[in-house]
């Protein structure tokens, strides 16, 4: 089997994408200082955030659809096209001193809604280009690529945005252009041959649905993916919040958030030899566990940056869980379900994470940050107990099914 570094079409994507996340970063701080700028209101600021989030959630699913029924490589340079041209069109309005608050949100949700589209079908991709038993390592890397832009992006971004306000924005869209060439330059079809007449939306995606409910593998991992998302999400506002209250400097309580993807960084580089050592069922048991205890540690340090280290160990040990639990999804699923699946486990897991920060405000105000994150500690051990008392994982020690229908 030829190594994953010498896979010509997953390396096109791989270098491409990290481009074009890097360049995601960037513009999306430098959006948020923008609006500042033109407006000196932090709710318009929220409001761009809160809009962009909203427009990732609500096209997962369609996107989920559409990516089973067109061309994915059509799908994907038509999503950089159209983050190309507004993001085109926003430095232009930016360099003119026409940017107002309207340009800015509307050129944040459509990028957001085609960011959307792009990793669905980019996920959904992944099969048709690597190698079944490489497809755990293929995740491991694209988990590399999504912490390491998180941790260089803003801060560049910042710098960019120092030099001039359309630098950032200027700098992504050159990475959707690079990406546009990247995809056209992969000779691989990046979906098998489809026969079928395309279903209407609906029946498609009660499709994908029912496959993700009905497979004990797939719904097992929804059940323990979504309360992980959450209780991170959770634990990492309200140590933001306990460290404001307690006094501590912005620049210190930014740290928080730089520990906790260094960890999910360093996480990605050992996964690989995480995997040799620990069969995905002992894997996923072990992460959650340890998450669970790890989280009630930084119960004990709420007000304190040392709560960033149970932190992040406990992002270390997620890209090698995620790894082997979505390398192995990919390989059971039909690749004409492929998007739908992606699209319905990722919306269960990211709109959960989505209620994490009010539900900490809320925990964090009654009864103080010590109990709101033993309360997400205790959401990460009811996802031990599936784990551990549940059959759905057991599926993966199974012999992995081969089928490209």
């Amino acid at each position: 089997m030829t190594n994953l570094w010498r896979n010509r079409e997953f390396n096109l994507l791989w270098g491409s994408q990290s481009l074009s996340d890097l360049g995601d970063g960037i513009a999306s701080l430098a959006l948020s200082l923008l609006v500042l700028v033109k407006t000196g209101s932090p709710v318009s600021a929220g409001l761009v955030g809160t809009a962009t989030q909203a427009a990732r959630l609500l096209l997962r699913l369609p996107a989920g659809v559409l990516v089973d029924r067109v061309d994915r490589r059509h799908a994907l340079i038509a999503c950089d096209a159209v983050r190309l041209l507004v993001f085109a069109v926003l430095t232009f309005c930016v360099i003119t001193d026409r940017a107002g608050l309207e340009l800015i949100l509307v050129a944040a949700v459509v990028d957001a809604g085609a960011s959307a589209v792009f990793s669905t079908a980019e996920d959904a991709s992944l099969r048709s280009i690597v190698p079944i038993g490489q497809l755990p390592d293929a995740v491991a890397r694209n988990e590399a690529r999504s912490y390491g832009t998180a941790l260089a992006g803003p801060p560049l971004g910042g710098f960019l945005f120092t030099l001039g306000h359309a630098v950032p924005f200027a700098a992504n869209l050159v990475s959707y252009l690079v990406s546009i060439v990247a995809v056209l330059f992969i000779r691989k079809p990046l979906q098998a041959t489809r026969e079928e007449e395309p279903q209407a939306y609906g029946a498609a995606l009660t499709e994908g649905l029912r496959f993700v409910l009905t497979h004990p593998f797939l719904r097992t991992l929804m059940l323990v993916a979504a309360p992980l998302n959450f209780a991170i999400s959770g634990v990492i506002f309200t140590v933001i919040v306990a460290l404001q209250r307690h006094g501590t400097t912005p620049a210190v309580i930014g740290l928080t958030e730089t520990v906790v993807a260094a960890g999910g960084l360093l996480g990605a580089f050992a996964a690989p030899a995480i995997q040799r050592r620990l069969r995905l069922v002992p894997l996923v048991r072990t992460l959650c566990w340890t998450a669970a205890a790890l989280l009630a540690t930084a119960a004990r340090l709420p007000s304190s940056i040392a709560a960033a280290v149970p932190l992040g160990l406990t992002v270390f040990l997620g890209p090698a869980a995620n790894a082997a639990l979505f390398g192995y999804q990919a390989a059971i699923t039909p690749d004409r379900l492929q998007g739908r699946v992606i699209s319905v486990i990722m919306v269960a897991a990211t709109s959960l994470a989505a209620l994490a920060p009010l539900l900490a405000g809320t925990i964090l105000a009654w009864r103080g940050p010590a109990t709101a994150i033993l309360f997400f500690a205790a959401a990460v051990a009811g996802s031990a107990l599936i784990a551990t008392l549940g059959t759905g994982l057991r599926w993966a020690e199974r012999p992995t099914p081969v089928s490209a229908a």
